[in-house]
């Protein structure tokens, strides 16, 4: 199930703000009078704050809370077209996917899904990363979600925590870690990958092509992307309508 929209708003929000004010999570906490794991669990994610909570949080920081409504899915189209506006080493600087790659270490992997997309130039959200995992590494991988202090996902109770780890245990595959929300599929045998370079770091990959057969939720961004742009050539000047 993915990451409600509201959560990702929070702690992208509260996470910007405290860096343009360059406080760190503990300075931000003694200023709010919280402790540092509040802050930290809300930027990840994993605890979606009440109001009060929260205005306390944003008071600290010169700030307070606004709310607004909108068309629904309009988020989407707002967030594609910003991601589009950006580089893409930009992009890939505000996932928490160099912090997970460089801690999977030699653990086989591909990155799959909307994190496979981006990496290919995609401007689709991907607000955790996404890999594939073969059931061989099963063990190894239960041992890496517990050096990283994971907590899988709960359905029934809608949070992270008060589930195995293990992924041939009940539950969805989806933890959130130390290093960032990961997302993992479990299979007999690693997809075929394609590597893709940026910066220093080389990347495995489903190539796009594979992405939008397999993956639903991802083809469906790319899909608006694409009417999003089409859009967009038929309201520039000299186009017909």
């Amino acid at each position: 199930m993915p990451t409600s929209r509201l959560v990702t708003i929070i702690r992208r929000t509260l996470r910007r703000q405290r860096e343009l004010h360059r406080l760190t999570q503990r300075e931000l906490a003694e200023l709010a009078d919280v402790s540092q794991a509040t802050i930290a669990r809300i930027e990840r994610g994993d605890r979606v704050p009440s109001i009060p909570l929260l205005e306390q949080i944003l008071a600290a920081l010169d700030s307070q809370l606004t709310v607004t409504v909108e068309p629904l899915d309009a988020h989407l189209d707002a967030r594609i077209d910003e991601l589009a506006g950006q580089p893409l080493t930009e992009r890939i600087a505000d996932t928490s996917l160099d912090r997970t790659a460089r801690r999977l270490g030699d653990l086989p992997y591909v990155l799959t899904g909307a994190t496979a997309a981006l990496l290919q130039g995609a401007p689709v959200p991907a607000d955790a990363t996404e890999i594939a995992l073969s059931w061989a590494d099963s063990a190894r991988f239960t041992a890496w979600l517990a050096d990283v202090y994971a907590q899988r996902w709960n359905a029934r109770w809608q949070q992270f925590g008060h589930l195995r780890l293990e992924p041939e245990e009940p539950g969805d595959h989806r933890w959130s870690t130390s290093v960032g929300e990961i997302r993992a599929t479990m299979c007999d045998t690693l997809p075929e990958a394609i590597e893709v370079r940026h910066g220093e770091r080389s990347y495995r990959v489903v190539p796009l092509a594979q992405v939008e057969i397999t993956d639903p939720g991802t083809a469906a961004l790319l899909h608006r992307y694409r009417t999003l742009q089409s859009g967009g050539a038929d309201r520039r000047p000299g186009s017909a309508g």
